[in-house]
């Protein structure tokens, strides 16, 4: 679905650890499944749980857009990338 480019680390009472990030490709959404990876290498996989854009949540945030991520990692540091995926679930069927 996207990939988002980790700018800068927040510290936040409230919410954690929060990753101001830069949308570079495609978009991300809130509740998608995403990879963090350092270094081309799959660090966490998990949902991304909050999505905001100046203070305010939002469901998605488009290509070249700034917003914070949480993703319940508390190890994401400056250059790490996030890509966002969807899972989608395909039953088999007998012919």
């Amino acid at each position: 679905m996207g990939r988002a480019r980790v700018k800068t680390v927040f510290k936040l009472s409230k919410a954690g650890i929060v990753a101001g990030c830069i949308i570079e490709k495609g978009k991300i959404t809130r509740n998608a499944v995403c990879q963090l990876l350092r270094e081309k290498e799959v660090v966490f996989e998990g949902k991304i749980q909050s999505l905001k854009r100046f203070k305010d949540d939002v469901r998605e945030v488009a290509e070249g857009f700034e917003c914070g991520v949480s993703v319940g990692y508390a190890e994401i540091k400056e250059g790490d990338t996030i890509d966002a995926f969807a899972e989608e679930v395909i039953t088999r069927r007998l012919k």
